[in-house]
């Protein structure tokens, strides 16, 4: 197992920490193979047309803590999410029966002659500012290209306003340029919570950790049921019920991709057990979750009683949407974790997997189990997966990919992707709740979207033929992999 430190201020990027590469052309097996015998390697493209920030990531997870200041130390520029966020964060208060308020977002706004000056004294003033606005329990002040390239020296700064304000301010080092892999963001974000948030356990509750975006509260019926309580950390928490996760009977993970630095800090820290099983996707997956849950919380006879009832109810339904998809191929893009969980689904709904794009792909995670391995376990369930990209978002790809491989179906889990299967004929399916798909249930709720979609076959075969395509005939005949060095370069 990774040590977790939580003595540096800075969180090791993936590629250092775990290996984790953006550029992979070949099957899923190949990859698992090559993950397993450290025999994995970057492939890095030789033409870009974009990348993920995991500064993005970083401020997705801190700026819903419910009662906290982010102080995003960058140009302006660097706060166009902000409204975004602030949006998420507004939606997501009245879903949860919450009192209505703000994102309580600030910038420094460095300009051109701060990077020759410095700009320490604008993080001071804007740190005090935040405060004197808002009153947060916590500041966090999050880094980005600019404040990394002049030097700012952040950590010593949020240390002497800690003391003079009263109130944790916690630097988060998520400079863009950190890392290729964009899930770094979510690692720092959780370093810093860690760090300086988290406090040492005095006692123990049976409350479960649940590591999260914004999605569905799913957990709260079975942990009750098992005499435990669902802690949905971080989006919607506060800075009182962060200190205490230290004290929580267990970590679960909706996505892997997300929380495992989180589950691996907790456990290695403070001894709280991490449910390291991938997530219940799919009705073996959700078997083999559950039983691990069970063997966490010491609950295996109360798990088999609701895999019993759970497989009388579900069972004869999944066979009926089988029938229906029989013959269907199908093609996932999305996140590394969530992308697997996905893959899992549609095989568990009969559809056939023809290939994937997915953003990056970890060979271990901080626990180095690997049994966490989603990806290893799909292919055990369910096979190999020919045509499988590692590609972080590159529009150019994915379009070659599905143009050459021409699926009944596309699903995605991140927005802007689900255009260009429409803009090529291919019905197309996004699902923003993360927790939609999961356990039993799930399995059943993706069937009803993937059937809608479906449905909608004679719409987007129209909308197609009145839609352009920016790509050339030129790069439509290459390989998808061809930027990449093909798939020899990839795993030699």
């Amino acid at each position: 197992m990774a040590t977790i430190n939580l003595k540096e201020a800075n969180v090791p990027i993936r590629e250092s920490r775990l290996g984790s590469i953006t550029g992979f052309n070949g099957t899923a097996k190949e990859l698992v193979e090559c993950s397993h015998s450290g025999k994995l390697k970057e492939c890095s493209r030789k033409f870009s047309q974009c990348m993920g920030c995991n500064a993005g990531q970083a401020f997705c997870q801190l700026s819903m803590i419910k009662d906290v200041a982010i102080v995003n130390h960058a140009p302006v520029g660097c706060s166009g999410d902000f409204f975004g966020f602030n949006f998420t964060y507004r939606v997501e208060q009245v879903k949860r029966n919450l009192p209505p308020a703000i994102g309580r977002y600030f910038s420094t706004c460095i300009e051109e002659k701060d990077t020759v000056f410095g700009a320490v004294k604008k993080l001071e003033d804007t740190v005090r500012e935040a405060y004197k606005r808002v009153n947060p329990s916590a500041i966090f002040v999050t880094t980005s290209c600019a404040s990394g390239i002049i030097g700012e020296d952040i950590e010593s700064v949020v240390e002497l306003l800690s003391d003079e304000l009263k109130i944790p301010v916690v630097s988060c080092s998520c400079e863009g340029f950190r890392s290729r892999i964009w899930t770094t963001g979510f690692d720092a974000a959780y370093h810093s919570v860690l760090r300086k948030i988290v406090k040492s356990p005095t006692k123990k509750t049976n409350k479960v950790n649940i590591p999260n975006f914004w999605g569905s509260h799913i957990f709260d019926d079975l942990l009750r049921r098992l005499g435990y309580e669902a802690q949905y950390i971080m989006p919607f928490a506060s800075i009182k019920e962060l200190e205490h996760i230290s004290e929580a009977a267990a970590t679960i993970h909706i996505c892997p991709s997300l929380s495992t630095y989180m589950g691996a800090g907790l456990e290695q820290v403070y001894g709280v057990p991490e449910v390291k099983a991938p997530p219940a996707y799919g009705i073996e997956g959700t078997d083999r979750w559950l039983r691990e849950v069970g063997k966490v919380l010491d609950r295996q006879e109360e798990i088999e009683k609701i895999i019993k009832e759970e497989h009388e109810k579900i069972l004869p339904q999944v066979e009926k949407y089988k029938e229906k998809f029989k013959g269907k191929k199908a093609y996932v893009t999305a996140g590394a974790a969530h992308g697997h969980a996905i893959i899992a689904l549609l095989r568990e709904l009969g559809l056939e997997v023809q290939g994937a794009a997915i953003f990056h792909h970890d060979p271990l995670y901080d626990n180095k189990d690997v049994k966490s391995d989603a990806l290893a376990q799909d292919v055990e369930i369910y096979g190999d997966i020919k045509n499988y990209h590692v590609c972080n978002k590159q529009a150019y790809e994915l379009v070659n990919a599905l143009n050459r491989i021409k699926p009944d179906l596309m699903v995605a889990r991140h927005d802007g992707m689900t255009l260009w299967g429409t803009k090529l004929g291919i019905p197309a399916l996004l699902v923003g709740d993360e927790q939609f798909g999961f356990g039993y249930q799930g399995v059943l709720n993706y069937a009803s979207r993937i059937e809608e979609a479906l449905d909608a076959i004679e719409f987007v075969t129209s909308l197609s033929k009145h839609s352009t395509m920016p790509y050339t005939k030129w790069w439509l005949d290459q390989e998808p992999g061809a930027f990449l060095g093909g798939k020899k370069r990839c795993q030699d």
